[in-house]
């Protein structure tokens, strides 16, 4: 079965999580975490998507 690609709008919401997160105190491994996304991911996003 293969995994299914998100669409921008969803990473975009998933970027916004993460940085409502660590706004509130979490650090941002956590929340990184938390989204379900490993953290290469995450910095690929955020290059890519903005946030």
């Amino acid at each position: 079965m293969a995994n299914k690609r998100p669409k921008p709008e969803e990473i975009v919401t998933k970027l916004r999580q993460v940085e409502i997160l660590t706004a509130q105190g979490m650090p941002r491994l956590d929340a990184i975490r938390q989204i379900g996304v490993t953290e290469q991911t995450y910095y690929r996003w955020k290059k890519k998507y903005g946030g």
